[in-house]
């Protein structure tokens, strides 16, 4: 037999799965335009009134800080300025070297006070908590580091309220984006989790803790993940929630209740995904259990998130959330194909492996295959054009899609200038951003493969709504 056609199957094997990856999004992001466009028909009425229905149960804002000294009153000013009937905000410092601590008391003069609560999770000790003496709903806890999942567990063990909501120290929320996340636990009992879509507020104007308009940042980077995010979130969780199957709900903004995350453990100190990990292991125990749940989503942009601008930020960000992806998946794997596992182990833990978690690997090795065979004559030209067209090709379509969505439905960016400059982006990303993201998502299952220690690493961000508007550190691991 011919050497080169004895490794025929493998240029198969690698447009087949491009294909395979293609066509499946194309369905996630079918049933992602139906919930969309289904979900705008049910809040048209929305904007002609602010009443709330009394129904609203209250929630616990919950914040983990670790070294965050120079955005974390803005941030907490800004949930201060959150329209909803009854909510409390409880900080935690973890461990933070720098002033976090020593800000937070000041600003909100913030005094020591007994606190008596269940210990239902077990974290690191406990220093002291402190509630504000101007803002009674304001309560800070001082701990020994643990991580920002130990941090979180610290604070549900503190939260009064059935309901509580996870945000990143350096996010910002619209006004009233609790009175929408809120709403599938209105309208449905059975409701667990709650994810909402998260933004990017690089290059927008930012006042008193608020974005008050919506702007693109002159980087490429930061623009290229804009359009990431707008396919993540608005096509791809959207989806996923239409048949149950959503396997995260973002660490920068998810609402959770509180009784069913202490049952199945709260989150996991032992992951860099602690986001995803609760949420995969609440589909697995709550399906082992024969459960009636639902976790699901909500599109409006309502948190907004700031994003790397430089290189070595994105690589330590993207490998991190491929070790977290990993720990996640491995840890539950007992959900794929479980009996009873529904949607949920059948076809979205199914994807995941195949798909979020196999892809870096196919991707990396199929275009080094393919342009390193077509130098060898391994491979022939119209072969190497096909792959292209399939790989390139697609995921060009895909994000043009992303954004025609966004344009018919929420229409975040309204000048047409900015809309122009995303749809180029959406074709240029596909030209050397996205495989470089296989390869930083390459690198963190490396990471996990061989066991490299946890270390989130220091974290260049730049702080737009900060006091000064400077660069700082965000040193965020915790481990």
């Amino acid at each position: 037999m011919n050497p080169i056609d004895a490794i025929r199957p493998v240029e198969w094997f690698f447009l087949l799965y491009f294909i395979f990856t293609t066509v499946f999004y194309m369905l996630l992001n079918y049933l992602a335009v139906l919930r969309v466009f289904a979900h705008l028909a049910e809040t048209a009425l929305e904007k002609f009134s602010v009443n709330y229905t009394g129904l609203e149960p209250p929630i616990s804002l919950l914040v983990p800080a670790f070294n965050e000294e120079k955005t974390i009153a803005t941030t907490v000013y800004s949930l201060l300025q959150l329209e909803y009937p009854e909510h409390e905000i409880v900080v935690v410092n973890d461990g933070s070297t720098d002033g976090t601590l020593e800000t937070l008391l000041r600003e909100f003069e913030c005094e020591p006070t007994p606190d008596v609560y269940r210990r239902d999770l077990d974290t690191e000790e406990v220093h002291a908590t402190y509630r504000s003496r101007t803002y009674r709903n304001l309560r800070v806890i001082d701990k020994t580091n643990g991580g920002k999942a130990d941090a979180l567990n610290a604070a549900i063990n503190v939260a009064r309220f059935p309901l509580f909501c996870s945000i990143d120290a350096d996010s910002i929320l619209e006004r009233r984006s609790l009175s929408r996340v809120v709403l599938p636990f209105i309208e449905d009992s059975r409701t667990v989790a709650v994810g909402g879509t998260v933004r990017i507020a690089n290059g927008c104007k930012v006042e008193d803790g608020m974005v008050i308009e919506p702007a693109l940042p002159t980087g490429f980077l930061p623009l290229f993940q804009i359009v990431e995010y707008l396919r993540a979130f608005l096509f791809g969780r959207m989806g996923w929630a239409q048949i149950n199957s959503l396997l995260v709900v973002s660490g920068a903004f998810g609402l959770f209740h509180r009784a069913t995350v202490v049952e199945v453990g709260g989150y996991d100190t032992q992951t860099l995904g602690e986001d995803m990990e609760l949420t995969v292991r609440m589909h697995r125990i709550l399906r082992a259990a024969r459960r009636d749940y639902r976790i699901t989503f909500v599109p409006e942009p309502i948190c907004w998130t700031e994003v790397p601008e430089d290189l070595r930020t994105l690589r330590i960000q993207r490998a991190r959330w491929q070790r977290g992806l990993s720990e996640s998946l491995w840890s539950n794997r007992r959900l794929l194909f479980h009996p009873q596992g529904g949607a949920a182990g059948w076809v979205g833990f199914p994807f995941m492996v195949l798909v979020e978690w196999l892809s870096p690997i196919v991707e990396v090795f199929g275009y080094a295959y393919m342009f390193i065979g077509l130098a060898m004559g391994w491979v022939d030209l119209p072969v190497m054009l096909v792959f292209l067209a399939v790989a390139v090709g697609f995921g060009t379509l895909l994000s043009v899609m992303g954004l025609v969505l966004e344009e018919m439905s929420f229409k975040v960016y309204s000048h047409a200038g900015q809309m122009v400059r995303l749809f180029a982006i959406a074709v240029i990303e596909n030209f050397g951003f996205r495989q470089l993201m296989s390869v930083y998502r390459l690198i963190g299952t490396l990471q996990w493969i061989f066991g490299a220690r946890h270390n989130w690493g220091d974290m260049q961000r730049r702080a737009p709504w900060g006091p000064d508007g400077s660069t700082k550190i965000s040193a965020t691991d915790e481990s």
